[in-house]
């Protein structure tokens, strides 16, 4: 797969305002996806906001298997980044989050204290790529239903400051990806969780993709929601197979691929296989 290239101008405008409104940002906040903590990172946050306090959160960890991801936030919480396991739709989002803001915060309150602006609330900028939960966590926090949100790459446009409460205030962005995938197996991973919008990479790649990583880790998931046995050298036999299960056929009884693609990832998607993990420390550091 060629080297793929996507940075709509609305990202690239993003970047440099980003940039801008660091001066005023006391916490940086990135999120990932907890069923990919490494492809799900974008390599420029950590350049964009060097020097500032940083906290990792993987998200939607209620979706990615526990002890692989137990592994991950040892490794992170090694190098020095404070890192918190999250699933932003839960009610305990705040009793989790809240104090660790306060934590890494404190140096900056000391400085604004110091300079006698006791009321100022911390301000904390929120970044990832798209659709790794970023609004959601912002409502969970603000408690209210302030910013979008839609199970889709790409719904936040502009950068918007949401005040959660005295203490507190936020600065949401856009997703943003990097100019370029150099490595095609991270693009396919994040094309199978919906990260990156369906046109960017073609569809059997990454259902053929997701069937192979299914077959490793979970055969026995994968062979059972489909009723069917196949052999992951012959991938005709896996798209036969969901086909017949689920009547995907041509009129004259032919496979229909590009259905079969679609039924395929809106199952990967919606947690028909269970508890998934994408990335494992022992094969991607």
């Amino acid at each position: 797969m060629k080297q793929i290239h996507w940075y709509p101008g609305h990202m690239a405008k993003t970047k440099r305002e980003i940039k801008e409104r660091l001066k005023v940002i006391d916490i940086v906040v990135e999120l990932r996806d907890a069923r990919a903590p490494y492809s799900s990172k974008n390599p420029l946050i950590e350049t964009l906001t060097k020097g500032k306090p940083r906290m990792l959160i993987l998200n939607k960890a209620d979706l990615a298997i526990k002890e692989e991801l137990v592994k991950w936030q040892a490794y992170y919480q090694a190098k020095g980044v404070p890192t918190i396991l999250l699933d932003s739709l839960r009610p305990n989002t705040l009793k989790k989050l809240l104090p660790e803001i306060e934590r890494i915060a404190i140096p900056y309150r000391q400085k604004e204290i110091a300079r006698g602006r006791i009321n100022r609330p911390i301000r904390m900028m929120i970044l990832g790529i798209p659709n790794v939960g970023k609004s959601t966590l912002i409502n969970a926090l603000a408690n209210k239903s302030k910013l979008k949100v839609k199970d889709m790459p790409g719904v936040t446009k502009h950068l918007q400051y949401i005040r959660v409460n005295k203490d507190l205030e936020l600065l949401d962005t856009p997703g943003i990806l990097w100019p370029k995938f150099e490595e095609p197996e991270v693009a396919k991973k994040l094309a199978l969780l919906g990260a990156i919008k369906d046109d960017i990479l073609p569809l059997d790649d990454v259902a053929i993709f997701g069937f192979q990583y299914l077959d490793t880790y979970h055969k026995e998931v994968f062979e059972d929601r489909y009723e069917m046995e196949y052999s992951i050298e012959d991938v005709l036999t896996v798209y036969d197979g969901i086909a017949k299960k689920r009547g995907a056929l041509l009129p004259g009884k032919e496979t229909d691929y590009d259905r079969v693609n679609q039924l395929f990832l809106h199952d990967f998607r919606n947690q028909k296989f269970g508890r998934v993990m994408l990335d494992r420390v022992e094969e991607d550091v």
